[in-house]
């Protein structure tokens, strides 16, 4: 199946969830009016990410979060586009990194799937596992364009996630992240690098397609690297924002593609009739 997809790259205001909301519909509506048919925005879109101990005051539940997006975008839209984008969560007393998978029609606003981070980093500026609780699922959703899985930043660092995901039948791999900016050499950035090389080789291991979209702007002395990105299954890069910036990048894609890349190199379908032993492997160890 062809359809087209975007990865919207901005710098939200810190805790300002009201703002923020505001600028991420104009950004829907924008993508909607240039026929843009799934929509992704970086990991805490509504609030910025350094909340720390804030987390509760500008966290949402996922009922909220529709409404809000609905009210915003009421009698703008005359075609649907679907929309993942990350946010703190509010869920039965508990606070989750999150990102929604929003179906949003001229008539109404759906949040389809949550997920909720699994991997929490601790280390270096970060220190997410004091203020939000880890996520145990994958999600892996059907929607209108196929089997679309959401991770989040971090979690695409430890290949197993992915792998999980490309088993349980995604397709496409999106991903919503915040990352600031390390390791500087010259003109380039370490961990922009490794983004780069990170998401061309899930591509191409698993045969899928990965969007990336990144945080830009600074919060407390912290730049976010920009530089989202789409990649296809088989490894190529389809479009690339600029660093640091605010931008839109969008390009064409065909879930076709994915059988083809499966068939040409089948290192899934290896790994699924293995992995009733492998299993066992990690059982044993």
């Amino acid at each position: 199946m062809a359809f087209t997809v975007a990865c919207a790259q901005f710098a939200p205001e810190k805790a300002e969830v009201k703002q923020n909301l505001d600028k991420i519909a104009e950004i829907v509506a924008q993508a909607a009016t240039e026929n843009v048919d799934l929509l992704v925005l970086p990991e805490a879109s509504t609030t910025g990410y350094f909340l720390e101990g804030g987390v509760l005051e500008s966290s949402l539940s996922d009922d909220e979060l529709a409404q809000e997006l609905a009210s915003r975008i009421a009698g703008k839209l005359t075609r649907s586009i679907d929309v993942v984008l990350g946010f703190y969560e509010r869920a039965e007393g508990t606070l989750f990194n999150a990102a929604a998978y929003v179906e949003i029609t001229p008539e109404a606003t759906k949040v389809k799937g949550v997920y909720h981070k699994f991997f929490l980093p601790t280390y270096g500026v970060f220190d997410e596992e004091r203020f939000v609780t880890r996520g145990r699922d994958l999600c892996v959703l059907d929607t209108r364009f196929g089997k679309l899985a959401i991770l989040i930043c971090e979690d695409v660092w430890h290949g197993i996630l992915p792998t999980l995901c490309a088993i349980r039948g995604a397709q496409m791999l999106l991903v919503p992240a915040a990352s600031p900016a390390r390791g500087f050499e010259g003109d380039d950035i370490r961990n922009h690098d490794r983004y780069q090389r990170l998401f061309r080789a899930i591509s191409e291991e698993h045969g899928m397609f990965c969007v990336n979209a990144q945080l830009c702007g600074f919060e407390g002395g912290k730049g976010f690297i920009g530089g989202s990105m789409i990649t296809d299954p088989m490894g190529r890069t389809l479009a690339e924002a600029p660093l640091a910036e605010e931008s839109v990048v969008v390009a064409s894609v065909d879930l076709d593609l994915v059988t083809i890349a499966r068939n040409q190199s089948p290192l899934i379908a290896d790994l699924q009739t293995a992995w009733s032993d492998i299993r066992n492997l990690v059982e044993s160890s």
